[in-house]
């Protein structure tokens, strides 16, 4: 493999795991959101009952995402179904993926809906 292929493979692969998507995206991934732009940077709880299950309590999902917009960008802790002001209108993470299962990573993709903007 020449050595070009080895510095431009990896750059590439990089750009792969950051790509936008109008859809349910995954951690690390960017979603076009009616105008700003979300990536979800990590879970910092979930607590919602696993399918399947009964639960006393239903739980939350809160995650940390980068919201990027023109020349902007701001970290915001968004919790599900919970509206947050962003910019001129409302960021809203709408749906995710199920509670994780005991033993297995959670396949977590996000949804959101913006609602709001000129």
């Amino acid at each position: 493999m020449s050595a070009f292929a080895l510095l431009v493979l990896p750059a590439l692969a990089a750009c792969a795991a950051t790509s936008a998507s109008e859809g349910p995206v995954r951690l690390g991934q960017v979603a076009y959101v009616s105008g700003p732009r979300v990536r979800v940077d990590r879970v910092i709880e979930d607590s919602r009952c696993p399918v399947g299950t009964q639960c006393v309590w239903a739980g939350r999902l809160v995650v940390r995402a980068t919201v990027l917009g023109g020349r902007w960008s701001r970290q915001v802790d968004l919790t599900l179904g919970v509206p947050v002001d962003i910019a001129d209108g409302k960021l809203t993470l709408v749906e995710a993926g199920p509670a994780p299962r005991t033993g297995k990573p959670p396949p977590y993709r996000f949804t959101f809906r913006f609602q709001g903007g000129l």
